[in-house]
């Protein structure tokens, strides 16, 4: 191995710090209106501190300790080496502890109320290469920086509830529909620890390779990061009708996290975007000013991020919210056709009639071509 190869697996290798960082500046949106309104919450941390016995954190603590491998300079030295050297550059002063799992799903989680603990499985150690592992830790120590970890124990809990009170019809809808939004909530929080690795590790190619892996295993040899990047692409259009956008709906609700190639392209975004060039050349919002942050801005912040979502997304069901904003006509024509697809069919068999009709007279013409026109804009 080279000197330059031994250079470039050094943990500390030219990497940017940030230090006094506020978990602010890597957030989605949505994941930081949501956090900055759970943090003006009068008592919030005393309270869920409190629940912390009832979640049975210790247990979980004394779980893994009995059961997987403590990281340490003696044990998985690589990974000790980066959980402390992510933990610099996002200046988190108290190191979490981490686990090695026996689990061949490979798979990552930060847990806890009090301290939380990252976890990795075996399956996913064993899938990532030195830089990839790198990001994921990274991510992680994103989610404990956030916060993220308290709230993702809150939505196991509720689960596990959920479970047993599956007999009690009413109780059983209340949790689903508590757990329904904390899912959504908790998706863009992966967006957002996805950004924190990318700070972390500093490598936008080993951030989408790891996607691309737990998307299709290791086999780089035969996959391509432009071509997983446009499989992200044709989904956002979902090229068929609107019950494509309802399937892609229901697809995504019971899951925790987003798709994995969805996941790549809007990291791919964001490590294109002036907001992380801003980070990178040391300007971003630090922890000292988390207490002033306003609320009403950060909601503002979330909801003109959704408008511009909805604008320039190419989802038939996002064109139809379009056309109900600016007050289209024949709504329910509307909605038929993008749900069944007949506007490209109606249109198709409009031309093949109008060619078919040579020698019309102009007011069939104009009628034809005033159809026509219909179907385009369906």
């Amino acid at each position: 191995m080279t000197d330059e190869t031994n250079a470039r697996r050094l943990p500390g290798r030219d990497r940017r710090r940030f230090p006094g960082i506020s978990s602010r500046a890597y957030e989605h949106p949505a994941d930081r209106s949501a956090l900055v309104a759970l943090r003006k919450l009068t008592g919030f941390d005393t309270v869920f501190k409190a629940l912390s016995g009832l979640l049975r954190e210790r247990s979980l603590r004394l779980l893994f300790l009995a059961d997987s491998v403590r990281v340490s300079e003696e044990q998985f030295a690589h990974l000790h080496d980066m959980l402390k050297d992510a933990c610099d550059i996002l200046d988190v002063e108290k190191v979490p502890p981490i686990y090695v799992t026996q689990d061949p799903n490979p798979n990552a989680m930060c847990v806890g109320m009090d301290e939380p603990i990252i976890v990795l499985t075996t399956g996913l150690v064993e899938l990532l290469d030195e830089e990839e592992t790198r990001f994921v830790v990274g991510h992680e120590v994103g989610h404990a920086l956030s916060g993220h970890a308290v709230y993702r124990t809150i939505l196991l809990f509720l689960t596990n509830v959920a479970v047993k009170v599956a007999w009690i019809p009413l109780g059983n809808l209340a949790i689903t529909a508590i757990i329904t939004a904390l899912r959504e909530w908790f998706r863009k929080s992966e967006l957002s620890a996805d950004r924190a690795g990318l700070l972390v590790g500093q490598d936008p190619d080993a951030a989408l390779r790891t996607m691309m892996k737990l998307a299709g295993g290791n086999h780089l040899h035969q996959m391509n990061i432009e071509s997983f990047i446009k499989q992200a692409e044709e989904y956002e259009k979902a090229n068929g009708d609107l019950r494509d956008s309802v399937l892609k709906i229901m697809n995504v609700l019971p899951r925790s996290h987003p798709f994995a190639a969805v996941r790549a392209s809007e990291l791919r975004k964001w490590s294109t975007s002036r907001d992380y060039q801003r980070i990178m050349d040391g300007h971003y919002p630090r922890r000292s000013e988390d207490k002033d942050t306003s609320l009403s801005d950060s909601i503002k912040e979330s909801a003109s991020h959704y408008t511009e979502s909805v604008k320039s997304s190419k989802d038939p069901l996002m064109g139809l919210i379009r056309d109900v904003a600016g007050g289209a006509n024949d709504l329910g024509g509307k909605l038929r056709d993008k749900f069944t697809g007949a506007g490209a069919s109606q249109n198709s068999q409009n031309s093949q009639n109008s060619q078919s009709k040579g020698g019309e007279s102009p007011s069939e013409g104009s009628d034809g071509s005033s159809e026509s026109g219909d179907g385009d804009s369906r």
